[in-house]
């Protein structure tokens, strides 16, 4: 997620109407596991049944592990999603979805996969190297359109940012890249293991691109919720994409939870550079732009900017009115995303001038939690828990 991605209306239905509709929370009956009943589409209670509450089931602020625990471990890798729920996150992003040549889903932050695993070391593929034009912008990399999930399985991850993170370079190789389809095995795995409900927020990548490939990631995203019995209302998998129109589809193809994200105001998400709609981000904010989205998405997942723009010196500024509007039209805002290292944070909150040195991250997630936001996506869920006891006063 987020506007680093490249380092950068349907009508309402009853189902849609109410926010929060129920999903197993924490501590509700544990999800079935995969096999034949999934197969068949069968329900069991746990899966399709009315025990819940939903997204109310969750703490607030919800913290929610940025494609894992990605301040400690190589991010969107098992290693960094079972850390986070190690830490407590109360749910996971498992899951920035792009397709492979073959049709498979798999976890990658980006399609182009140069910065996030070991293929670069690959002589066999040295020739599969390429320039490509990616929502407008020139990309030269390796592109995960153009390997089987065979040939994927052969990576490993690396950490994206070492220059902030060089220790995690330590687990450089240790794990694959997972599937979507493995994501939702673990889930259920986990849920059982944990004795709680796990929950995820896949995001689907680039879906204007992967459509025009032939490799439409909605529907694909659909047939794996469904056939894991993960696509009601009541399911604990939370859908999120930058493009509203992707969004819009998924409304039509599954009952789960979904959330628009919303990049830099004056941003224009790429769906509507591609149909000529001239609106941008600061248009969906608004009072009229929000009702739109609250017809078919339960929230939003703005920048943190969106919530408290930085003034010219880097420090805060003071709050817009967006959580006030986007509640007022029953929409949730998981805003993202906070991270402990100076450069990722406030000026007002950074601790001299490492890149790989901690700031005061307390005191930032302090003050975004005080303007009233539902939850927040962080690289350091531990620190975020933390946090969250601190401003409820547990």
């Amino acid at each position: 997620m987020e506007s680093e991605q490249t380092n950068r209306p349907t009508q309402a239905t009853g189902r849609r109407a109410v926010l929060g509709a129920a999903v197993l929370g924490a501590g509700g009956a544990v999800l079935g596991l995969p096999g034949a009943a999934h197969a068949a589409g069968t329900r069991t209670a746990a899966q399709g049944g009315q025990g819940g509450r939903g997204l109310k089931s969750l703490p607030k602020p919800t913290i929610i592990g940025h494609r894992g625990a990605s301040g400690y471990r190589p991010e969107h890798t098992f290693g960094s999603y079972d850390l986070a729920l190690e830490f407590g996150a109360d749910i996971v992003e498992a899951g920035d979805l792009v397709p492979t040549k073959d049709g498979h889903l798999v976890c990658r932050h980006e399609p182009e996969i140069g910065g996030t695993t070991d293929v670069a070391s690959h002589p066999e593929f040295a020739g599969r190297r390429t320039t490509k034009v990616l929502d407008g912008v020139s990309v030269t990399g390796w592109f995960t359109e153009d390997f089987t999930l065979a040939e994927l399985r052969t990576l490993r991850a690396v950490e994206r940012i070492p220059a902030n993170r060089p220790h995690n370079t330590l687990y450089n190789g240790r794990w694959p890249i997972p599937t979507f389809e493995e994501v939702l095995q673990w889930q259920d795995r986990r849920t059982r293991e944990l004795g709680r409900q796990v929950w995820i927020y896949p995001e689907l990548k680039h879906p204007t691109y992967f459509r025009k490939l032939g490799l439409g990631l909605e529907e694909r995203v659909a047939k794996l919720l469904h056939k894991y019995g993960k696509d009601s209302r009541n399911s604990p998998v939370i859908v999120q994409s930058f493009e509203p129109t992707s969004i819009q589809r998924m409304n039509r193809l599954v009952d789960n939870p979904l959330v628009v994200l919303l990049d830099q105001a004056g941003t224009r998400p790429y769906d509507f550079v591609d149909t000529g709609d001239p609106r941008t981000v600061a248009d969906l904010v608004t009072p009229k732009g929000l009702r739109e989205i609250a017809g078919y998405a339960q929230g939003i997942g703005p920048t943190l900017d969106l919530i408290i723009p930085k003034k010219s010196d880097g420090t805060l500024g003071t709050p817009t009115t967006l959580v006030g509007d986007a509640h007022k039209v029953g929409l949730i805002l998981h805003p993202y995303t906070m991270r402990n290292e100076n450069p990722f944070l406030p000026a007002e909150y950074r601790q001299g001038s490492a890149p790989d040195g901690y700031g005061d991250p307390f005191g930032a997630f302090r003050t975004y939690f005080a303007t009233g936001i539902d939850g927040v996506f962080t690289d350091n869920a531990d620190t975020a828990l933390l946090a969250r006891a601190d401003f409820l006063g547990h």
